[in-house]
């Protein structure tokens, strides 16, 4: 049986999402082109403006979404459940190594329910976790853009609905290895222009050419992140192939069970014969 998505990658939902990338990817790499003599060459200042604008680029995915194909308030509901998870799971492990196991969950349901579910699930994971534990700051849309495309990425894999078993454990363990490291890449990216004082060879410098920043940039990724990235990525591989068959079923059945894009029709009654009863409405439901 074929697993139901409750959210499609429509054309606009298409159009959003590659709008709210491209700001977020000029937000977190436009310092590595600033000249070195701007009055602004790190992310302090700019957090706020970034943020105003992914904010209701986040909102344009959702309604985008909405208008391609119709998700329902039973999508909105399990978008709520799933982010209340993941958001209860990040402080059982954050802070020790790396250990974060709500990376296993949107792996999982970014596979199961889509790429744009996925995204938005990334998303607003992200923003309910940093207000759970006390985590807003200037790192926050860059955490939740970082999310969102982590999440997304699942739901690009191939096979979705032909892919079972130990096959696709395999695969969903290799993606989440790889994209542990891409996750912590991107956040370090975004923290490394603001940090000073942490030695020449492997601090950003402004207004250098790219390529001799970014080498910069990989040795301060391997002198500070590494055994963290190392930490989340392991994790995300052991929660995979332990408890991912169970979760994959029960998303999967949950999904089936909710019938998220099933078109309502309303069949009108016939006319009752003189002294019968009138005849009921039939609601009737429809999978796409």
């Amino acid at each position: 049986m074929k697993t139901a998505r409750p959210v499609r990658l429509g054309p606009r939902s298409v159009a959003a999402l590659l709008l709210v990338s491209l700001v977020g990817l000029i937000g977190i790499g436009w310092p590595l082109f600033a000249d070195g003599a701007a009055a602004v060459t790190n992310h302090a200042a700019d957090a706020p403006w970034l943020f105003a604008l992914l904010l209701p680029l986040l909102i344009a995915v959702v309604v985008a979404t909405i208008a391609d194909c119709g998700m329902d308030a039973k999508a909105v509901a399990m978008l709520g459940v799933l982010a209340a998870v993941g958001a209860a799971l990040r402080p059982l492990g954050a802070g020790t190594a790396g250990l974060e196991p709500m990376f296993f969950l949107m792996v999982l349901s970014g596979r199961v329910l889509g790429p744009g579910f996925g995204f938005v699930l990334g998303a607003v994971t992200m923003f309910a976790s940093a207000l759970l534990t006390g985590g807003v700051g200037p790192w926050m849309p860059t955490q939740m853009l970082a999310m969102g495309w982590f999440a997304m990425g699942a739901g690009l894999l191939p096979g979705p609905d032909r892919l079972r078993g130990r096959s696709e454990l395999l695969m969903l363990s290799a993606y989440g290895f790889v994209a542990a490291f891409a996750y912590g890449t991107v956040t370090n990216l975004y923290g490394w222009v603001t940090v000073g004082g942490i030695g020449q060879a492997i601090s950003f410098v402004p207004g250098d050419p790219v390529h001799e920043n970014l080498v910069r940039f990989l040795a301060y990724v391997l002198a500070t992140s590494l055994g963290w990235d190392l930490g989340r990525a392991v994790l995300t591989v052991v929660l995979t192939l332990t408890v991912g068959r169970t979760l994959l079923k029960a998303l999967r059945r949950a999904t089936r069970r909710a019938n998220f894009e099933a078109q309502v029709t309303f069949e009108a009654p016939e006319e009752a014969s003189p002294g019968e009863a009138p005849h009921r409405t039939y609601i009737t439901y429809e999978a796409k």
